[in-house]
């Protein structure tokens, strides 16, 4: 996946026979890649089936999260339709989605 950032940087023009100085703004985009280093993340579907609860416990569960971290997760999955839960390596992942798979929860890695 790729995410484009903004980066300002400043020009100064010197007219040397006018004696006019200017500065000149210009906006420059960067690309930046944003795969983790282990290059694999594990994504969480929203649905209109599972509960806050449900999906919370499982987070805690399966993720290793903290509830406060399982929380927030579990807000954008609901308000976004999807939220990366964890990252990692692809053998580290799949069992996590798998787990969270069987327990009614759709999820893939990515």
């Amino acid at each position: 996946m790729k995410h484009f950032s903004n980066a300002s940087k400043f020009i100064q023009n010197n007219k040397a026979n006018t004696g006019f100085y200017s500065n000149t703004e210009t906006e420059v985009l960067e690309e930046v890649d944003t795969k983790t280093e282990e290059g694999h993340r594990l994504i969480v579907f929203n649905d209109e089936v599972n509960t806050f609860d449900h999906v919370i416990d499982t987070l805690i569960d399966v993720c290793n999260h903290s509830e406060p971290q399982a929380e927030q997760c579990t807000w954008i999955i609901h308000f976004k339709g999807k939220c990366s839960v964890k990252e990692g390596s692809w053998n580290d992942l799949v069992p996590m989605r798998n787990a969270i798979c069987e327990r009614g929860i759709s999820a893939e890695v990515d």
